[in-house]
């Protein structure tokens, strides 16, 4: 790529992972401001994203974000279910803010409400969804960074992100992108070595899917808790048929005993 310098152009395996995560795969209605963006369109009416933009614009974001003194400046924002997880992880491993679910109105303009923020750069995950918290940045003037498909609405949009942001995968290893990104250029992470953070940890998780693997953990186990208690309940068996076999086997001696006794007496 001969936008960017080329330290910062991406690996095979980079690519590999936003063509495996469906980061391409766009909708198939476009908006005016995104045709730069887009590669081409499939027979089924699917816009292709360009993987070159994409890689480029996170490119652009990180070093925008990397700008930023205090990590706690920036606020990454999701409504949508698809992209709270990431938004949450971002947080936790770049120091930034993570807002995720409902945007309560007033958040950047309100300063009487009791989550009243001043945020030096926000990054939101769709611009659609997460329209009030656009509309109140563009109130007082802080930048928008956003992860955009082709057909998502750009007003106050500062940086777009091209990618498909209605797929779970693609939303989540576009942050995971980011952070790590962002992590290279303040210096806590070398390009030589690889992100100990796995990108599963940026994918959104269905509830059901979360239960029926702790069902499933749990019915591992309990066999493992069964076989001592299996173990004790046989030994305890046997020690009731040890003694039983005990005292049946003593008390007719001394009867018999007896017995003989009383025979020897009858006898004479």
């Amino acid at each position: 790529m001969s936008h960017i310098p080329a330290c910062l152009n991406p690996t095979e395996e980079d690519i590999q992972l936003l063509l495996s995560a469906h980061a391409h795969l766009g909708a198939q209605n476009v908006d005016t401001h995104m045709l730069p963006y887009v590669y081409q369109r499939r027979d089924d009416g699917v816009n292709l994203i360009n993987i070159q933009k994409t890689w480029e614009k996170l490119m652009l974001a990180a070093r925008v974000i990397a700008t930023v003194e205090d990590p706690h400046d920036v606020c990454a924002i999701s409504s949508s279910e698809h992209g709270q997880r990431a938004v949450l992880k971002y947080g936790v491993h770049t120091g930034a803010q993570g807002l995720a679910g409902r945007f309560t109105p007033g958040n950047f303009t309100n300063y009487i409400t009791r989550k009243f923020k001043e945020p030096r750069l926000i990054v939101v995950a769709d611009p659609r969804a997460d329209h009030q918290a656009i509309k109140e940045a563009s109130y007082v003037n802080i930048p928008v960074i956003a992860f955009c498909n082709t057909d998502s609405p750009m007003d106050h949009v500062d940086i777009a992100i091209p990618i498909n942001n209605a797929g779970k995968h693609a939303i989540g290893l576009g942050f995971w992108l980011l952070a790590r990104e962002v992590l290279r250029l303040r210096g806590a992470l070398s390009r030589k070595e690889p992100w100990d953070i796995m990108v599963d940890l940026y994918f959104y998780r269905d509830p059901e899917d979360v239960e029926k693997e702790q069902q499933q953990q749990q019915q591992q186990q309990q066999p493992q808790l069964e076989e001592p208690e299996v173990a004790e309940a046989g030994a305890s068996q046997w020690a009731e048929n040890a003694e039983w076999a005990n005292s049946e086997g003593t008390a007719p001696a001394a009867d018999w005993a007896a017995e003989g006794a009383a025979n020897s007496g009858w006898a004479n």
